[in-house]
């Protein structure tokens, strides 16, 4: 066992945004370090903290299979949209893949973005007989409340004279009553999970709209008035169903969907990458490796709050945990001794532009791989 433990490296990283998969960061990773070391035992568990990649992680953590619906995309555009189902029946479904920004385009603004197909892709899920579901809250164009997401499911959202609102962020302004009478009968025995990969409450100055609307597509005015609705939407929500959102840690998550599905469908929020570690059991394999090697596109003061190199750090406390990342933004040093990790590689060591990343992303990566390979294993001072 003591020898296994020594000739094992643990690669566990989540994808690099806008360029690689996670799977395919494993990839590369396994071969610069199978380079400088053949006979090293490595596994590879790609990543994700509710955002891009969740269901890919899930499914090749736990063995399952992958599904697909036809669902209405962040601006009512038809889009197919997958979502996994694991051996055990549990769904993990990614809003990204209905409600996501890059579905939105150019005509990306979270005031007539929405979360309808969300709720589509759960009734998917209800339908394939699933009662256990987990939804990954990242990468989200709206910043509706959940609002469209309950609409989908049968809740209904109406005006001071009666009329629906629309089920988008402009509607959450103009919320008077909620009915959530006719929502799909099947949740009252549905565990549902939000995966949050940030903690930020529903508004506020570290809020959903302040701090996620802009990359949305709102301005400075549209953010206002979407802070102001989310504030307006958890005091009705607070006076219809008595569940209070407005402090709650993780409820701004993919624009207040966490918020909205916790308040009407009683759903948990948790951690991501959290929750992925505990279900592959990640600290009994970590403690029988000699390295855990983790990263992501970019580390930076974000990464404390339920990033990937946080979670693989604080579930790997007994064993050296290396970063590679894509590029850094602050103090190196200071970030891996909060992070917990022993260092950071950063893959752009050449300091590309932007413009170069995509093109030589993969033999950078391979390059530094390589470099914190030998510095593990050949450098006698670590």
């Amino acid at each position: 066992m003591q020898e296994q433990t020594k000739s094992r490296v643990l690669i566990a990283p989540d994808s690099f945004k806008g360029t690689m998969s996670a799977t395919e960061v494993c990839r590369i990773i396994r071969k610069a370090f199978l380079q400088v070391k053949p006979a090293l035992d490595v596994c590879c568990l790609p990543m994700a903290d509710g955002g891009e990649g969740t269901v890919d992680a899930f499914l090749s953590a736990l063995g399952g299979e992958r599904k697909t619906a036809r669902v209405h995309g962040p601006l009512f555009a038809m889009c197919d949209a997958a979502f996994g189902i694991l051996e055990d029946g549990t769904a993990v479904i990614e809003m990204a893949a209905a409600s996501g920004l890059p579905l939105a385009g150019k005509d990306k603004n979270p005031l007539y973005t929405s979360t309808y197909g969300t709720g589509e892709l759960i009734r998917a899920a209800l339908d394939a007989g699933c009662r256990k579901i987990l939804i990954g809250a990242g990468g989200s164009a709206t910043t509706d409340g959940g609002i469209g997401c309950l609409t989908a499911l049968g809740a209904r959202f109406t005006d001071q004279n009666g009329a629906e609102v629309p089920p988008m962020g402009c509607g959450l302004g103009r919320i008077a009553h909620i009915h959530p009478d006719g929502l799909d009968a099947r949740l009252q025995k549905t565990d549902i999970t939000v995966l949050c990969d940030v903690k930020s409450p529903l508004y506020g100055a570290e809020g959903a709209a302040f701090v996620f609307a802009p990359q949305k597509g709102a301005n400075a005015e549209q953010v206002q008035t979407l802070d102001r609705f989310l504030r307006s939407f958890a005091e009705t929500v607070l006076r219809y169903t008595g569940s209070d959102i407005r402090s709650l840690p993780g409820a701004g998550a993919a624009g207040g969907l966490a918020g909205g599905l916790h308040a009407l469908l009683g759903a948990h929020l948790a951690g991501g990458v959290e929750t992925l570690l505990r279900e592959i059991h990640f600290d009994a394999l970590a403690l029988r490796s000699a390295l855990v090697v983790t990263g992501e596109g970019r580390i930076d003061e974000q990464s404390m709050q339920g990033k990937v190199p946080w979670g693989v750090a604080k579930h790997a406390p007994h064993t050296p945990v290396i970063a590679i990342t894509g590029s850094v933004q602050g103090d190196r040093m200071t970030l891996a001794c909060r992070l917990g990790l022993m260092r950071i590689y950063e893959a752009n060591y050449r300091g590309r532009p932007p413009h170069e990343i995509a093109q030589y992303c993969r033999e950078d990566l391979e390059y530094i791989a390589a470099r914190a390979a030998k510095d593990f294993f050949l450098d006698t001072s670590i």
